[in-house]
């Protein structure tokens, strides 16, 4: 039996957040991340760096385990916007070689680093190109609190939040984001669950 959904029970449904992590990984904030997400039974995102995997493999498959979906970042956090079309490609497939080795997937997701936008290269690619909703700026604040209140003051349903898994301040940040998010209506999911139509 098809299961309707009601009018007063339409309203209940969570709005969704994606939480995105940038840079990764990295060999002592990614680690932490993972062990708070998994406390809080919250789902990630993490855009990683080819040339960070090299070293760090059993980090990429633990994020794999723990159920977080894994984008591409480029080999170098190479600006794809300002080189060739040919080093674009080798930085791109460089890394989703390391990550199809590492998980048994091809990515499907990208992120240009410093969100650099051009049609031709996405189709060229044949992948999703994910940019975000709310730039936390945490790489430069490095401060929790700040970050936080980025985040509770910008954040929409259906949002992509951009952060890096890269400082102590944003593990403490995400710490107290996720029961003040949940606290506002919102659950997390990856974002394959938000652009994928």
């Amino acid at each position: 039996v098809e299961h309707l959904v009601l009018p007063e029970e339409k309203k209940t449904e969570k709005k969704r957040i994606a939480l995105t992590f940038d840079d990764g990984p990295h060999p002592i904030y990614t680690p932490q991340m993972l062990e708070l997400l998994k406390e809080e039974q919250v789902p990630a995102t993490f855009f990683l760096l080819g040339e960070n995997m090299e070293e760090r493999r059993e980090m990429v498959e633990q994020l794999v385990k723990d159920g977080h979906l894994i984008g591409n970042h480029t080999y170098t956090h190479a600006n794809v916007c300002q080189i060739s079309a040919d080093e674009t490609t080798e930085e791109i497939t460089k890394t989703n070689d390391i990550l199809e080795g590492l998980t048994g997937k091809r990515p499907q997701f990208f992120r240009p680093p410093f969100g650099c936008k051009n049609e031709t290269l996405e189709k060229q690619t044949g992948m999703f190109w994910i940019f975000w909703d709310v730039d936390t700026l945490d790489w430069s604040l490095q401060n929790a609190e700040q970050v936080y209140c980025k985040v509770v003051k910008n954040v929409g349903e259906n949002d992509i939040i951009l952060m890096h898994d890269a400082y102590p301040s944003t593990v403490e940040a995400v710490r107290e984001l996720i029961p003040a998010l949940q606290e506002m209506g919102y659950t997390f999911v990856t974002v394959d669950r938000l652009v994928e139509p």
